[in-house]
C-alpha cells in the first residue's frame, strides 16, 4: 500500500495537480480500494480528528508573526545587527545571510517565509560584495534551511504531533543542528570568498555595534521570549506562538508604527490562506498515518529488516534515502505525512530516540526545499528575486553537498541532537 500511496502522488506532483489533491486523491481512492467497509463517518471522524489537537494552535500563530515581520521593521532591524557583528569577516555579508536567516527562523519556523522575507535585500548586497549570481542564489535559498531547525520551527511542531514526541525537546536539539548547518555554510562562504577574492566591509565600531544593538533590542525580544519562555517553562510552545503574536502587533504597531489597520488585514488574510492550506494537508496525513497502521505497513517493514539483519546504521541509511529522493519529487511536507507514520515505529523498535529521528527527518525535509527539480525554496526565490528556476538550481548544488554532510554527522552522532535536550529536560 505504501508503493500505492507513493506512485499516486509522484503520478499526480509531475501532471501539475495542487498539492490538495495530490495527497488527498490517493487517500480517497486507497479507503474505496482497500478499506471499502470502513464506514464513512469513521474516515471524516479520522480526517477531523487528525487536526483536532492543541499543538497544532501553534502553527498559524507562528505563520501570523513571520508576516507580521517581514511587512515591518524587525526583520530589517535583526538583519542589521547580524550585518554589524560579522559583516568585516571574510565573505561578511554572507555569514549575514546566514545569521538574518537563523535570527528570522528563530520567530517565524519557516524556510519559505523567510526566502520571501530576506531575499530580496540580501541578494544585492552579495552581488556588491562580488560573490557570484549562481552562488548568491544558493546561499538565499540554502540558508533558509536553518529556519527548519532553530526553534520555533513548523516542521518539528508537526512531527511532535504525527509521534507524540515532546515539542519542546525537539525545539532544543534543533538548537545544536541549526548551528552544525550554518557552521557547514559557513564554512563554504569562506571557501567561496576566498576564491572570488570577495571584499569585506569594515568593521564596525563598538559604539555602532551597541547603536545597532539598541536599534534592535524590540526586535531581539520575539526570540527572548519565545525561546526564553518556553525552556524556562512559563508557556508551552504553543501559548508562545500566541505571544509572539501579540509581541509583533505591538512592536510594529505601537513601537515601529509600520503596522497599519490596511496592512494588517492584508496579513491575516495571507496568513489565514497559508493556514488552511496547511491544515488540509495534515488532515488528509492524519487519515494516511491511520490507513497505514490498519494495513500493518510497520510490522511488513520490520519484518523485511528483520529478514536482512538491518540494525540502526543500516536503517538510518536506508531513512535518509527515502527521504533524499521523496525531496527530489514530491512536497516535503507531504514526503514528512507519508513516511513517517511507516518508519517511526521501526526507528523506535531499533531503539532509536525519537528525538534524534526528528533531527534526521527534520534535515531532510530540509534538504527537500532546495533539492531539484521540485524543491519549494527554489520556487519562492524564483517568484522573489525574479530569477529562472533554473540560476537558482545550479546554485544550491555546493549547499546540497554541504548539506549532505551535515545530515552524515548528525545521522551517526546522535549526542550532537540529544545534548541540550538532556541538559535542560533530565
Amino acid at each position: 500500500m505504501l508503493f500505492v500511496i507513493i506512485g499516486a502522488t509522484l503520478a499526480l506532483m509531475l501532471l501539475g495537480f495542487e498539492m490538495l489533491l495530490v495527497l488527498g486523491i490517493p487517500t480517497l481512492a486507497i479507503k474505496e480500494v482497500f478499506f471499502h467497509r470502513l464506514p464513512d463517518v469513521v474516515f471524516v471522524q479520522k480526517l477531523l480528528g487528525g487536526i483536532d489537537h492543541s499543538t497544532l494552535l501553534a502553527i498559524p500563530f507562528f505563520l501570523f508573526a513571520a508576516q507580521l515581520m517581514a511587512s515591518g521593521q524587525i526583520t530589517r532591524r535583526l538583519m542589521d545587527l547580524v550585518r554589524t557583528f560579522v559583516g568585516h569577516t571574510r565573505g561578511g555579508i554572507g555569514h549575514t545571510a546566514i545569521g538574518g536567516s537563523m535570527a528570522f527562523g528563530s520567530v517565524s519556523g519557516s524556510a519559505p517565509a523567510t526566502v520571501a522575507a530576506l531575499g530580496g535585500m540580501v541578494y544585492p548586497e552579495l552581488r556588491k560584495s562580488g560573490y557570484s549570481e549562481k552562488f548568491s542564489l544558493g546561499l538565499i535559498v540554502s540558508s533558509a534551511e536553518t529556519a527548519l531547525l532553530i526553534p520555533p520551527s513548523i516542521t518539528f511542531i508537526v512531527y511532535g504531533w504525527m509521534t507524540g514526541t515532546s515539542v519542546a525537546k525537539l525545539f532544543a536539539g534543533g538548537l545544536a543542528i541549526g548551528v552544525v548547518l550554518a557552521l557547514t555554510f559557513a564554512v563554504l562562504v569562506m571557501v567561496h570568498a576566498s576564491r572570488q577574492k570577495v571584499t569585506a566591509a569594515p568593521r564596525v565600531p563598538w559604539p555602532q555595534r551597541l547603536d545597532a544593538l539598541r536599534a534592535a533590542g524590540w526586535a531581539l525580544g520575539m526570540p527572548a521570549i519565545i525561546l526564553g519562555g518556553i525552556y524556562s517553562g512559563v508557556f508551552t510552545p504553543t501559548e508562545a506562538a500566541a505571544v509572539s503574536v501579540v509581541y509583533a502587533i505591538f512592536v510594529e504597531g505601537i513601537v515601529y508604527r509600520e503596522l497599519t489597520f490596511t496592512r494588517l488585514v492584508d496579513i491575516c488574510e495571507a496568513s489565514a490562506i497559508s493556514t488552511a492550506v496547511i491544515f488540509a494537508l495534515l488532515a488528509f496525513g492524519g487519515v494516511l498515518s491511520f490507513f497505514v497502521t490498519l494495513a500493518q505497513v510497520p510490522t511488513a517493514i520490520s519484518g523485511f529488516l528483520a529478514a536482512i539483519h538491518a540494525g540502526p546504521v543500516l536503517f538510518l541509511l536506508i531513512l535518509n534515502v527515502c527521504f533524499l529522493i521523496a525531496g527530489m519529487f514530491i512536497d516535503p511536507n507531504s514526503a514528512l505525512l507519508i513516511l513517517v507514520p511507516p518508519l517511526f515505529p521501526v526507528a523506535t523498535s531499533l531503539g532509536i530516540d525519537p528525538v534524534h529521528l526528528g533531527m534526521i527527518v527534520t534535515l531532510n525535509i530540509s534538504l527537500g526545499m532546495i533539492t531539484p527539480p521540485f524543491g519549494l525554496d527554489l520556487f519562492v526565490a524564483s517568484s522573489t528575486l525574479n530569477k529562472p528556476v533554473t540560476r537558482i538550481i545550479a546554485g544550491v548544488w555546493p549547499f546540497v553537498v554541504a548539506n549532505l554532510i551535515a545530515l552524515t554527522i548528525v545521522t551517526y552522532v546522535p549526542q550532537i541532537s540529544l545534548f541540550i535536550p538532556h541538559l535542560l529536560f533530565r
